[in-house]
């Protein structure tokens, strides 16, 4: 199930809804109410999958006890049984995620015959793995209570709103949420508000522009112009964006329908004027994640900066998928992230901010290529392609016509890519927080935005041909 689907929208998340306040009074039986709702959501597709994030959540949860028994009595058996737990869960991980893609590459190394599993890769693994260890390092560091209902703590991690698309939800920010929360009608309707949104972002923008890539990106490269390798990869930009936002929008906004807070995860990350700069405002709960739990593990900046830094893109590039290309990608970054840290973040800010801009997006553009192609040679002509070394024509009828046709939703997308809609957002706030019938026609202004919206997005539902879920290798 996913939640721009209608069987979410129209049938799921409103029986969800009805248990949750008028069936649970107490925190436990809210509580109840999320964690048997979440696993149902979970096994509508892959049911089977349930008893594995179940297995990984009770080791998880028996080494947190036992580090919370022996932390001082017997500190090294408390650290063994951190070991332990966190190298289980990434065992999980590796086989499910990694394992075939490693044995395929040993094999073609050594010519070892190492037999590939040929697993399923389970939805969501990526971020339930990261939270489990995110919580038994935080019990370790004693930065949070250990946690003594297995039930809470399987909520914390199936929770439906971020389970298989983020963010990467930190145990620490949500211990206390667990325990007490309040239902606020303002709060709430902010949620439906910002579910909604996100649904139009995934519904209308991301699909429009994901059917473009397509067209340019999945056909016969001798095929495509010179635009056309422009055009295709400009759209996959948008589309990555406004699909990966769209979930962590509808993410965030479920949760304050049931009365939590989770991070912001996207801050406009196309406005951005260096790629240092990008990567504090794109999927910020991973790069958070990477930052505490391996950077500075690590070291940092205090030692071996560079070599930290080698190691967190390759992994933040395999954590994206079980492929070279991905590799490449996060590779690409590292490269880049140490030129602007060697001399190139200075020049970038002496020059005017638009060229650091147009820099900045030049970049990320090529880097959506490596992110795109899982077949290398289709990579590396590819990128022939784009720079006109392929000897494929510079552009034709058809690439223009498509251009025409969709040069006003290409200016919405890219209008909707800048903080726009709430600079104007701030404004009708702080004019309707000066007096009491401007604060009263604010508040229904929302409700209206909300029905209005709905009503666009499940028109967009309804007719969309075209509906992907970009997070399988996730």
């Amino acid at each position: 199930m996913v939640f721009s689907s209608l069987s979410f929208i129209y049938i799921f998340l409103p029986v969800c809804i009805l248990l949750y306040f008028l069936a649970a009074k107490s925190i436990r039986q809210k509580n109840v109410v999320l964690l048997m709702m979440s696993l149902i959501f979970y096994a509508w597709g892959e049911p089977k999958w349930i008893v594995l994030m179940v297995i990984s959540t009770a080791v998880e949860y028996v080494g947190a006890r036992l580090i919370d028994k022996y932390r001082t009595e017997k500190p090294a058996l408390a650290k063994t049984a951190l070991a332990v737990s966190v190298t289980v869960a990434l065992s999980f991980l590796f086989i499910f995620k990694y394992y075939d893609f490693f044995a395929s590459n040993f094999n073609h190394i050594t010519g070892a015959g190492l037999h590939k599993l040929g697993l399923t890769l389970p939805i969501g693994i990526s971020f339930y793995t990261f939270q489990t260890v995110t919580y038994i390092v935080d019990v370790y560091r004693e930065k949070v209570p250990v946690q003594k209902s297995f039930a809470d703590l399987l909520l914390y991690v199936s929770m439906f709103p971020q389970l298989i698309a983020g963010p990467i939800v930190k145990y620490v920010d949500i211990e206390a949420q667990l325990r007490e929360r309040t239902f606020d009608a303002a709060k709430a309707g902010s949620g439906i508000f910002r579910f909604l949104t996100g649904l139009f972002k995934k519904a209308v923008i991301a699909n429009i522009a994901g059917e473009l890539a397509t067209k340019f990106l999945d056909g016969n490269m001798s095929t495509v112009s010179v635009l056309g390798a422009w055009i295709g990869i400009f759209s996959y930009a948008l589309q990555i964006y406004f699909d990966f936002s769209a979930y962590s929008d509808m993410a965030i906004g479920l949760g304050k329908m049931f009365g939590f807070d989770y991070m912001e995860n996207f801050n406009y990350p196309y406005i951005a004027d260096s790629v240092n700069d990008f990567w504090k405002r794109w999927h910020i709960s991973l790069t958070t994640f990477f930052r505490e739990y391996l950077y500075i593990p690590l070291g940092g900046n205090r030692k071996h900066q560079v070599l930290n830094l080698l190691i967190v893109w390759a992994f933040t590039g395999l954590w994206h998928g079980a492929s070279w290309n991905f590799i490449l990608w996060g590779l690409y970054y590292y490269v880049l992230i140490v030129l602007e840290k060697l001399f190139l973040g200075n020049l970038l800010e002496k020059i005017p901010k638009v060229f650091s801009h147009i820099y900045t997006l030049f970049v990320v553009l090529i880097g959506w290529v490596f992110f795109y192609f899982d077949d290398l040679s289709k990579l590396r002509t590819f990128f022939k392609v784009m720079f006109g070394a392929n000897g494929n024509l510079l552009s034709s009828p058809a690439d223009l016509t498509i251009l025409k046709n969709h040069i006003l939703f290409f200016i919405f997308a890219i209008i909707a890519c800048m903080p726009v809609a709430r600079l104007i957002k701030e404004k009708i706030e702080k004019f309707a927080n000066k007096n009491f019938m401007s604060s009263l026609v604010n508040d229904y202004s929302v409700v209206i935005a909300s029905v209005f919206l709905l009503i666009l997005d499940t028109a967009a539902v309804v007719g969309s041909t075209y509906n992907p879920f970009l997070y399988f290798r996730f």
